[in-house]
């Protein structure tokens, strides 16, 4: 998988699973079960992973939506 964002922000992940839903780019939702381990406190980051063959077109609708500065950094592997 291909990690797309990763945030604490429970607005952002809202709104980028969104995009990816309207998009049909099927995404997965790490570390959402930490927050157990944390107290509900938000503390730690959930990484938003999407299919490395539609990683680029999330890329992409990410950027559109003005969220080029939340983006990880593209991999060699992710290619």
């Amino acid at each position: 998988m291909h990690e797309l964002i990763r945030t604490n922000d429970a607005v952002l992940i809202s709104f980028v699973e969104t995009l990816m839903e309207e998009a049909g780019v099927g995404y997965f939702i790490a570390d959402a079960n930490m927050s157990i381990l944390e107290g509900s406190i938000g503390m730690l980051p959930r990484r938003i992973l999407v299919d490395p063959s539609k990683a680029a077109l999330a890329r992409r609708i990410a950027r559109e939506a003005g969220l080029a500065h939340e983006l990880r950094p593209w991999q060699e592997d992710d290619r």
